[in-house]
């Protein structure tokens, strides 16, 4: 998707459109991007933020999940906790239309010129949640260059991972090679979703979303630029008996200590 920089109202609509012309109904899960609600500008942060308790994003993403008897992971939005504490949240909204859980971002991007960390704070832990038995680990953009938060979600039992994102047009080695390298390390399902359009006049979305399997594959990807939805159909069992085969986690120390010997001279 092709956020609207700072018009909460049009991406409304837009998502609604998008869903409505590209998903079925009856899809175990509908993921969105992160802050599709306002798009990758963080000046317009605060101005979208909503509390939980009175979300219009929450109550949009509830008719969904219901409509489509699915859950959604909603990408992000701006959550307010109070008048000095904003969140980049990704709810996560059952088949009823129940808010079942909550991830904030962890790691927030703040480095060649974009400043996060001046309007969002950082959330507290991981989330894994249960997506019809599929334990599910939760991530947002900038959360990919930190493998250790996925490889607690593989030793927490973790079979599909999602990080859900709206990353820079300018940086596609990094995406490409980190998402797909989530997937091999951890043995699990990875789904990289990034927005796509342009952000400023000289700043655009990469707009290259893909799903992995368990080994690196690309098993669905929607790339250049284009708005919609890519899809697929998993099956987790061999990739269960894979991780049977190949025991890697059974040979991670309990500790990487490194011990440094000093020149002498």
């Amino acid at each position: 998707m092709s956020s609207k920089i700072g018009d909460k109202y049009f991406n409304f609509e837009k998502i609604l459109h998008l869903i409505k012309r590209d998903v079925k109904k009856d899809v175990d899960v509908i993921v969105l991007p992160e802050v599709w609600t306002v798009g990758w500008e963080c000046k317009f942060f605060k101005a979208s933020a909503e509390y939980l308790s009175d979300s219009e994003t929450i109550n949009l993403l509830t008719s969904v999940a219901r409509e489509y008897n699915s859950y959604v992971l909603g990408g992000s939005f701006i959550e307010k906790i109070d008048e000095d504490t904003y969140l980049n949240t990704c709810p996560v909204i059952d088949r009823s239309g129940k808010l079942v859980a909550k991830y904030s971002k962890n790691h927030l991007y703040s480095s060649y010129g974009a400043d996060e960390n001046r309007y969002i704070t950082p959330g507290e832990s991981p989330v894994m949640v249960d997506i019809d038995g599929i334990k599910t680990g939760l991530t947002i953009c900038y959360d990919i260059r930190f493998p250790e938060i996925f490889r607690a979600y593989r030793k927490a039992g973790a079979e599909l991972l999602v990080n859900m994102a709206a990353w820079g047009l300018h940086k596609p080695v990094a995406w490409e090679t980190l998402t797909r390298c989530r997937a091999i390390e951890n043995q699990a399902y990875m789904v990289a979703l990034t927005q796509s359009g342009q952000i400023s006049e000289n700043e655009w979305n990469i707009g290259h979303s893909r799903i992995f399997d368990y080994l690196g594959n690309t098993i669905s990807e929607i790339k250049d630029q284009k708005e919609g939805a890519m899809s697929v159909s998993i099956d987790f069992s061999k990739m269960r008996e894979y991780r049977k085969e190949c025991l890697i986690m059974n040979d991670i120390k309990n500790s990487y200590e490194v011990k440094y010997y000093e020149k002498v001279v």
